[in-house]
């Protein structure tokens, strides 16, 4: 039996070799080479479609500190990153607590209802916020109207100090439910038996929620925080590029969105790599930060 298991070994290696290799093959093709690719694009001045790329180093990282259309993408994305995912979070988890108390019914028609939103398309999203926002039939307008708050209406999307907020309100929608549903999965693994003892130790909801339900879905949390940021510059950007295209005069604009309309629209393709180059950075540094400062011994149960 000791003589055959080297080759044994080996066959066992070529079989998940074999395995594996389409889909590293696929990531490299689609993922890795492209990236690549972005970088070297962004020391480059071209237009995209014709003419020869033009080496300019980095003169198109130089132009963007001075563009300010640029900096107030950039300030967008931040602002819609820092609202939505403490908002997001917050009410995610507080909402998957209620939703564990056994003494609530309906439980799972409430879990559907949240759900439902994650699994729309971005531009059925898109769509159903452009009617509730809608300046003369939109449901949010006639509310107001209703309740007697009629003062308060405006064109939602056609406000610069207001557009990024309606924005932020539609990706929590879309994205509530979905990890309220993460977390439901991350807190029906504790014991019941922990919650059991503290009960009878006269701890009260509150206080168990922050002394053992946190700590113990605290791993779920960095998971999901680190994927629910990163996601969300592209959520960020379908859904401005469906909702208002930037407008009204780029006040809504993102970074992904910014950086589509310069490679794409406006025939600088160099430029619009130099934006994605920062993208990539900003949200890869984002990832590591988020990873330090939520690191933490880890409660084993």
């Amino acid at each position: 039996m000791s003589r055959h298991s080297p080759a044994i070994a080996r066959g066992k290696a070529r079989f998940v070799f074999l395995c594996l290799a389409p889909a590293f093959a696929l990531y490299t093709i689609f993922m890795v080479v492209p990236t690549i690719d972005v970088f070297r694009m962004s020391l480059f001045q071209w237009t995209g479609f014709v003419g020869t790329p033009t080496f300019i180093g980095f003169d198109n990282f130089v132009a963007l500190a001075s563009d300010q259309q640029f900096i107030r993408s950039f300030q967008n994305t931040v602002l819609l990153l820092v609202i939505v995912t403490i908002v997001t979070m917050c009410s995610a988890l507080v909402i998957a607590a209620l939703l564990m108390n056994p003494k609530l019914k309906a439980r799972n028609v409430y879990r559907f209802i949240l759900y439902l939103p994650s699994v729309l398309s971005i531009v059925v999203v898109a769509a159903i916020f452009s009617a509730v926002y809608d300046q003369e039939n939109g449901l949010l307008n006639n509310v107001l109207k209703t309740v007697g708050l009629e003062n308060l209406t405006q064109v939602w999307l056609g406000n610069e100090k207001t557009i990024m907020y309606s924005i932020a309100i539609a990706m929590l929608w879309q994205s509530l439910g979905y990890y309220v549903l993460l977390y439901l999965a991350g807190m029906s693994s504790i014991p019941a038996d922990i919650y059991e003892a503290v009960a009878l130790d006269g701890s009260g909801p509150v206080r168990t929620f922050f002394t053992i339900t946190l700590p113990l879905v605290w791993t779920t949390l960095r998971t999901t925080l680190t994927f629910f940021i990163i996601s969300s510059i592209n959520l960020a950007f379908v859904l401005v590029r469906a909702l208002t295209d930037g407008g009204p005069n780029g006040s809504s604009d993102v970074l992904l969105n910014y950086m589509y309309k310069q490679a794409y629209t406006n025939s600088s393709y160099g430029y619009g790599m130099a934006i994605g180059v920062v993208i990539f950075v900003f949200s890869f540094v984002l990832a590591l930060i988020i990873n330090r400062v939520t690191k933490r011994e880890v409660h084993q149960f």
